[in-house]
């Protein structure tokens, strides 16, 4: 491939094949995607040794060949492209026990543009959640608090603004079975300005998890997991749903603890795209008292 797209939080390792004309040097370019370019590329120079390290190569910049910035269609290509690799073991689980929907989408709270997921804008307790749930500290965060785990798919229309422009705010959590086998599909949708759905690379803490598929437009629930890669799929830990797409990604909660999943732009994340899922908190051993400090811990 001539292109590698990297989304916020994400790493890769690749192999460079160095099979051109040694005689020159290559231009590398940095773009950015997913907004509109206006920011100029960023240019670094490959040297073929014995070249000097500082001769420019024969082309000028401006010949560099870049994804444009709304090609949705390249990205989801490479998605798609990207497998295991031949001859990894990974014991993907045959089925889940449990199958999450989250709407990525804008709303407003008070006047203030949130980004929200199922409707539910995400904000921070001032007590650590993993010190609440294990002190039985009840007021420190919304515990009542029922965590959607779909939206109104046969009815919303992704393509559209939001009808529903309000939304609220919770700091509630999702708790999942201790060992569980969870499917989480992340659908995007637009925001509250028309014609305009973004990228969003959704990071999970603590775990991580088989890429079963991507896809165009709005989630299948009945078709889709029909196409999902079973055979190599490839493990990360972040993962981008493209505008007006889905992804879906499978993850076991075998790692006690209370981890957030969120959108890696930091920004999204203050804003409110995030959730938290906790398991096995029984598991996890007493708390050092040098943590404390925070909320209701201080006292």
């Amino acid at each position: 491939m001539k292109n590698l797209f990297v989304y916020s939080g994400e790493t890769y390792s690749v192999l460079l094949k160095a099979d051109q004309n040694p005689r020159r040097n290559y231009w590398i370019t940095s773009s950015i995607v997913s907004r509109p370019a206006t920011t100029p590329p960023a240019t670094a120079v490959l040297n073929y040794y014995p070249n000097h390290p500082r001769r420019r190569p024969p082309t000028s910049e401006s010949s560099n060949i870049v994804p444009e910035w709304n090609d949705t269609r390249s990205r989801l290509a490479q998605s798609l492209a990207i497998k295991a690799r031949r001859g990894f073991i990974h014991a993907l689980p045959e089925n889940s026990d449990k199958v999450i929907v989250l709407l990525n989408t804008q709303n407003e709270v008070n006047g203030y543009r949130r980004w929200s997921v199922n409707n539910v804008s995400y904000h921070h307790p001032k007590t650590p959640y993993l010190i609440a749930l294990k002190q039985n500290l009840t007021n420190a965060f919304d515990w009542r608090f029922t965590a959607p785990e779909n939206y109104d798919s046969r009815n919303y229309d992704i393509f559209a603004k939001p009808l529903n422009a309000n939304a609220t705010t919770s700091d509630g959590i999702y708790r999942l079975r201790f060992n569980s086998t969870v499917d989480v599909i992340l659908q995007n949708a637009n925001t509250m300005n028309a014609n305009n759905s973004e990228t969003h690379p959704w990071h999970l803490h603590g775990h991580d998890f088989w890429v079963l598929g991507y896809g165009e437009g709005k989630f299948n629930e009945s078709e889709d997991p029909k196409r999902y890669n079973r055979v190599d799929p490839i493990k990360k830990n972040t993962v981008a749903v493209q505008p007006f797409g889905w992804t879906a990604l499978r993850f076991r909660a075998d790692n006690p603890g209370v981890w957030s999943f969120h959108c890696h732009i930091e920004s999204h994340f203050f804003m409110g795209m995030g959730i938290v899922f906790e398991s096995g908190i029984d598991k996890v051993s007493s708390l050092p008292s040098s943590i404390m400090g925070c909320g209701q811990t201080k006292r």
